[in-house]
């Protein structure tokens, strides 16, 4: 998948700014819950189920830049849908309007957003809006809209979500949305687009997000050593064994090279952020509580947003 880093994301322009941010005792709380390892468990797994499910089309979430990316275009969508003033006609997105808003937002250059914008339609994100264009080359003026798949790969990312959500409070929210997905999406999308963009550790969650989303499919990495935590055995000197025991395991599960994948081992590795049982690469691979602790507070935040934007809704 084309890389697309070119530009710093982790500051936070004035466009941004206007969401409430979750209390920090919202998330305690949430990270407290006895049923919390659960939520978790089920939502590293269900991201890789769905990367596995499609691919092409998941791979565009799979960084933190890029995974943003579609999140804003999705929204862009839904919002241009509700700004319409007549029932007629097709809710379409240029490339200037999504450029625009990248770089509004802080999230990409122009040309890179335009090179984003690009990759969406070739792995079936989007298509184009006028069936009888010219396909893939789409350019300057040429509409696009979201892909069927695409909407059903984005309330499937809601249903998982809310599940976890339930399994914290025994609460109906996934079979509520099922039963309105097609209402709920144009609603709730903007809004929680707009706190992902709004929320610095959301967009930039610490050095260890900042190692593996820094390269393609490094945010399912992540969810795969947490997926594979050995949940069974208790942590020892902060540490969490995983089923994972060979580089080449990880590279073949998740469709990635050997040596790529390594080189973002290391990295982590030299800030203790993972680390051998045993001989290194032959062995159990275990994360450091500080990585666990990472991922979770950035999924309760996600979880946090989603579920006001539920509230509110409803």
């Amino acid at each position: 998948m084309t890389n697309f880093f070119d530009f710093a994301i982790s500051r936070l322009p004035a466009a941004t700014a206007d969401c409430r941010r979750p209390a920090p005792g919202e998330i305690e709380a949430m990270l407290q819950k006895e049923s919390f390892p659960a939520a978790l468990r089920l939502l590293a797994g269900s991201f890789i189920a769905l990367y596995e499910g499609s691919p092409e089309m998941t791979a565009l979430f799979a960084t933190r830049q890029s995974r943003l990316l579609c999140h804003a275009l999705l929204a862009l969508y839904f919002q241009k849908c509700g700004a319409r003033e007549t029932g007629t006609g097709e809710a379409v997105l240029t490339r200037e309007d999504f450029g625009h808003l990248a770089l509004r937002h802080g999230l990409a250059s122009h040309s890179v957003a335009y090179a984003f914008f690009k990759e969406a339609l070739k792995r079936g994100m989007t298509r184009p809006a006028d069936r009888s264009g010219d396909g893939p080359d789409n350019g300057p003026g040429k509409g696009i809209v979201p892909s069927a798949s695409a909407l059903a790969m984005l309330a499937q990312w809601y249903d998982v979500h809310f599940q976890a959500l339930d399994l914290l409070d025994e609460g109906f929210r996934a079979s509520r949305f099922i039963k309105r997905s097609e209402a709920m999406l144009p609603h709730i999308h903007p809004r929680v687009s707009q706190a992902f963009l709004s929320h610095p550790e959301v967009r930039c969650p610490g050095p260890l997000s900042i190692i593996f989303n820094w390269f393609d499919a490094g945010g399912l990495l992540m969810d795969r050593l947490i997926a594979g935590i050995d949940w069974e055995r208790p942590t020892e000197q902060g540490r969490r064994l995983t089923d994972v025991e060979t580089v080449t395991q990880l590279a073949t599960s998740l469709s990635l090279s050997r040596i790529h994948i390594g080189r973002k081992l290391a990295a982590a590795e030299l800030i203790g952020g993972i680390g051998w049982s045993g001989r290194r690469g032959r062995s159990a691979l275990w994360i450091s509580q500080g990585f666990y602790e990472e991922y979770a507070r950035m999924q309760a935040r996600k979880l946090l947003i989603l579920d006001e934007a539920f509230i509110d809704f409803v």
